[in-house]
């Protein structure tokens, strides 16, 4: 029999990409063998099956995620999480890890994202300054099983169509292509060649050429459809580093200074916290390429602020910096996100990086074909670990609770598509291929999965929501 088409990184100490690697040298067609023979192990339509453990208590889970988080902010995340189902899902990636720990694994490995859910995917500028259609959020990054990426994604398809009164075979149509276009893409990434999927890009031409071939786009109400995208690339392309200076900052005797709306965003002296900032930024620009830091070092602090930001990040440490280049018209607005261990770790093997934004940084750029140019990390106060990033780099999402039906099916396939790229870059893709096959068998029991952890969804929302009226979660900030 061949050889597993995963072997161990050689050499002590942290690997610098954190993930085991494909052995692209041995014969596809031996790869192909592997990948079928995981299913032996993990039968493709053994996905269908959820089956909550006993004893299961996703608020303890949460509570104990919580431990470290700013108490300040964590009822504020409680009441976020609580507005409805699939704001309770975006808060639970720790929840779903548990859940998904007792599920069949085919023991294929890739950079797992961790918490693919389609609310984050989105648009955003390449360093060339175009726009491509990618995963945006890696907090959660980890080497681990391809497929419990994709059991988050279905699911989350799933719940978003539920909450929007969409009809059950609706929204198992909508699972079904989300999964269809995974195993379609990972089938084409494995007959390229290493470097061409390693080139491989998603962007609003790609789009617009794919959603085109679509018969929804016909006619008089698909021109309608076709101007409403074409609305969200205007707004992406606009929604760049100006527009975040014009939007978070205003003049104030003559400076640009942070504006503040506690609790969302509440300024920090900088003055009062100047030696200890100085370092933190040094160690941050060590970890970007030499030209990058050459760059960075032409800009100077204007103002600085913590930030709440997204649903289940509530109550980690995240700031805003303002910095100034040639003059006031001259920004750069960079974020700074506290980084903790990510949710698939207790279920998987120890980090191999020596802090979580180093894990989070060589994730996103194992993930992504054009990570953030100021992309890095460094270590803070107490500890805690930090990754850096632009905050808005002409970012651009859609808005979920607007799209129809056949919609859902496409942004959901489109969200399948990176999520593949992604993985393919990772992990073996010649294997990943072979194992899902040609037939939908995969695609259904995924989508059996999701309609049934999205039940699941829905009963731990309503436990959550009846904690929150009993006072057992606090909402009261």
């Amino acid at each position: 029999m061949a050889s597993p088409p995963f072997v161990e990184p050689s050499g002590g100490g942290p690997s610098p990409r954190n993930v085991w690697t494909a052995r692209p040298w041995a014969e596809p067609a031996a790869r192909a063998r592997d990948g079928r023979a995981a299913r032996a192990g993990a039968p493709r339509g053994g996905h269908a099956v959820f089956a909550p453990t006993p004893g299961r208590d996703p608020i303890a889970i949460l509570a104990a995620q919580e431990a470290d988080r700013l108490p300040e902010l964590v009822p504020l995340r409680h009441r976020r999480m609580a507005e409805s189902p699939f704001a309770y899902f975006r808060g639970t990636p720790a929840v779903m890890a548990y859940d998904l720990m007792g599920t069949p694994r085919t023991g294929l490995t890739v950079q797992a994202s961790g918490d693919a859910h389609i609310g984050n995917f989105g648009l955003f500028a390449s360093p060339e300054r175009s726009l491509v259609f990618d995963a945006n959020d890696f907090d959660e990054t980890f080497p681990g099983p391809w497929e419990w990426d994709v059991k988050r994604l279905a699911t989350s398809v799933v719940i978003a169509g539920r909450a929007n009164g969409f009809t059950a075979d609706q929204n198992r149509a909508a699972a079904m292509a989300t999964v269809r276009a995974y195993r379609s893409r990972m089938a084409r990434f494995a007959g390229m060649r290493l470097i061409d999927i390693w080139y491989s890009v998603i962007t609003d031409h790609d789009i617009r050429v794919a959603i085109e071939a679509t018969d929804w786009y016909q006619g008089s109400t698909g021109r309608r459809r076709r101007a409403a995208l074409e609305s969200i690339f205007t707004k992406a392309r606009r929604r760049d580093g100006m527009r975040a200076f014009h939007s978070l900052t205003r003049l104030v005797n003559g400076h640009r200074v942070i504006v503040e709306d506690p609790p969302m965003v509440v300024r920090v002296d900088v003055d009062s916290v100047a030696a200890e900032l100085e370092r933190i930024f040094l160690d941050y620009r060590s970890t970007l390429p030499e030209s990058r830091r050459e760059l960075l070092e032409r800009y100077r602090f204007v103002d600085f602020a913590r930030k709440v930001v997204g649903v289940g990040s509530i109550g980690t440490r995240c700031f805003v910096l303002v910095l100034e280049g040639r003059d006031g018209t001259d920004p750069l607005i960079l974020q700074a996100k506290e980084a903790t261990a990510s949710v698939l770790e207790p279920y998987l093997s120890a980090s191999r990086h020596e802090s979580n934004g180093q894990r989070v940084v060589a994730g996103q750029q194992l993930m992504q074909t054009t990570p953030d140019m100021f992309l890095g990390w460094t270590r803070g106060p107490q500890g805690r670990d930090f990754y850096l990033r632009q905050l808005w780099d002409m970012k651009g999402s859609v808005d979920l609770s607007l799209l129809e039906a056949p919609r859902l099916g496409y942004y959901g396939s489109l969200c399948g598509w990176a999520l593949a790229r992604a993985h393919a870059r990772s992990g073996d893709p010649v294997a990943i291929a072979a194992y899902l096959g040609t037939s939908d068998r995969f695609d259904g029991a995924v989508a059996d999965f999701a309609e049934s952890y999205a039940d699941q969804n829905e009963t731990d929302h309503a436990r959550y929501v009846e904690a929150v009226r009993a006072g057992r979660v606090s909402t009261c900030l």
